[in-house]
């Protein structure tokens, strides 16, 4: 049964991880908090880097949330401006913060992984492909059986969804 890791369980854990990320030499953390150099060099390299993905995927989430309220700060704020537009009738005025307003709503969308606008490409009837193929099925002239099973596969994967 393998050890539990004694930095993993030592009460200065988060110290102990920050010290080793901010690059403190394992000498002189295995010294500071009384434990092996070799359990924190197992440490470092065992655990640390789970560790530091972790904190990565937080911050990221983190960022993603505030770029999300920013865009949804600055929907509120160019709604605000459309309605004072339209209250005093500047029509040039509304009409910019209604396509802004449009803008936004389409990044937000991108950003809550509602609208994806990148380029759907269907292989299968593309030029290559339908060479490609030919080229396959001809080769199997000789080997109908052959030829029968590869024909079909290929029509079983123009199918999948």
């Amino acid at each position: 049964m393998p050890r539990t890791c004694t930095i993993c369980t030592h009460p200065s854990r988060e110290a102990l991880d920050r010290a080793l990320v901010g690059g403190a030499s394992n000498r002189s953390l295995a010294s500071l908090y009384d434990v092996s150099e070799a359990a924190i060099r197992r440490h470092a390299s065992n655990h640390l880097p789970e560790t530091l993905a972790k904190a990565k995927d937080a911050e990221e989430v983190a960022e993603a949330d505030d770029l999300l309220a920013d865009v949804r700060d600055l929907q509120a704020r160019t709604l605000a401006i459309l309605e004072a537009a339209e209250g005093i009738r500047q029509h040039r005025t509304a009409l910019s913060a209604i396509r802004e307003a449009r803008k936004n709503l389409e990044l937000l969308a991108k950003l809550i992984g509602r609208l994806d606008d990148r380029p759907v490409v269907n292989v299968l009837v593309s030029p290559q492909w339908l060479e490609l193929r030919a080229v396959i099925v001809g080769a199997l002239d000789n080997h109908p059986d052959a030829q029968g099973a590869v024909l079909k596969a290929l029509e079983g994967a123009g199918n999948a969804t």
